[in-house]
């Protein structure tokens, strides 16, 4: 842990608003869960096939003295990727938050709740509208899906790649950072090539 606060958009989501950094565990816990966070995110990612993960990382910091704060960062480049794909692995980083909770004994609702990242779900209704696609936080809309049915989706390939993104998690909290090709190198799946000039 540093005693250096991050840069500010590592503290911020893509419009600027503060991102949640409290989470009621120990900082071993709290690093732990913020790491199965961002595996969730980099795996699904790459279990899809078309995004290449650049870097998945937590980010732990002593704001002050005695107080500590968590987040994280997973990098990627898509390219022609499937937008409901892409809201899926958005989504993956709160479903395997949750599932770490469950698998070591330490979920309750005020825990899961601290999980939801909203700044996940906020991203993903914004990048799909940009392309036409309706992603309703609350509800079904005409044409569209609705976060929960992302979220089923994202938990339907979380399950399937528990193992791997628990291996991903346990090699983040130990080393920090993890680039998408160490990533592939644990799990065996492919991190597709880096297209320059693709957005």
């Amino acid at each position: 842990m540093t005693t250096v606060a991050p840069a500010p958009e590592a503290l911020t989501d893509h419009t600027g608003k503060p991102r949640p950094l409290d989470m009621p565990l120990t900082y071993e816990q709290a690093r732990l869960g913020m790491a199965f966070h961002e595996a969730g995110h980099a795996v699904v990612s790459m279990a899809y096939g078309s995004m290449h993960i650049i870097t998945s990382e937590v980010i732990a910091w002593e704001p002050e003295p005695g107080k500590w704060a968590v987040t994280g960062s997973t990098k990627h480049q898509t390219h022609d990727t499937s937008p409901w794909h892409y809201a899926a692995q958005c989504a993956a980083g709160q479903v395997a938050h949750v599932q770490y909770l469950m698998a070591y004994r330490l979920w309750t609702p005020e825990r899961a709740a601290a999980c939801a990242a909203d700044h996940d779900r906020e991203l993903a209704i914004d990048v799909l509208a940009q392309f036409g696609y309706r992603l309703g936080r609350d509800h079904v809309p005409e044409g569209g899906k609705s976060w929960g049915m992302v979220r089923g989706m994202a938990r339907r390939k979380v399950g399937h790649l528990w193992p791997e993104i628990r291996t991903v998690a346990h090699a983040m909290t130990e080393r920090t950072v993890l680039t998408g090709d160490e990533i592939a190198a644990l799990t065996g799946l492919v991190n597709p090539p880096f297209e320059w000039g693709a957005a």
